[in-house]
């Protein structure tokens, strides 16, 4: 039987798996082209070509805080069968067992933490989260650092449309 428990452990699972991926990848990865204020990336070896659309925020909050590299991905990876996982690297060890808030319009999405990353447990709340992404100009991102400091990290939605467009015909 499958509790929520094991499917959350399984998402983090899979998720890890494929942050390790994207993380190795990325230095790699090869720019396909810009739309307003998101990338897509592809990256091909001779096992599987991986693609995503990046961006990162447009303020954060504390100013200042000791963090490196936050960026929201919205991965594919056809070889596994997947179109538009969303990820967000916070740039810090996030608090274990806290969520991470996903803001868009008057839209709340909860992500399961692993690391210093997030994701959506449930691929039909990662289909209406892209959907509300589309559909907005700006997206929130709220979380909790190991060490008890909150963050917030606005990221604007200017071309999320485009890019995700084009990560689809990069990465059928």
């Amino acid at each position: 039987m499958i509790t929520p428990d094991t499917r959350w452990m399984k998402a983090a699972t899979l998720a890890g798996a494929l942050v390790v991926a994207i993380a190795s990848v990325a230095s790699a990865a090869t720019l396909v082209k810009t739309y307003r204020d998101w990338s897509v990336f592809s990256h091909e070896d001779s096992n599987k070509k991986i693609c995503f659309a990046a961006s990162q925020p447009k303020d954060s909050t504390p100013e200042g805080a000791n963090r490196e590299g936050v960026f929201f991905y919205v991965s594919a990876w056809p070889k596994d069968g997947v179109k538009s996982e969303v990820s967000v690297r916070l740039g810090y060890q996030i608090q274990q067992g806290s969520t991470v808030k996903v803001s868009v319009g008057a839209e709340d999405y909860d992500l399961f933490a692993k690391d210093d990353k997030a994701f959506v447990a449930d691929p039909t709340q990662e289909l209406k989260l892209i959907e509300s992404m589309k559909r907005g100009s700006t997206m929130k991102v709220e979380a909790t650092s190991d060490s008890g400091s909150a963050t917030a990290d606005t990221f604007s939605l200017i071309g999320i449309s485009a890019a995700l467009k084009g990560l689809s015909e990069t990465c059928p």
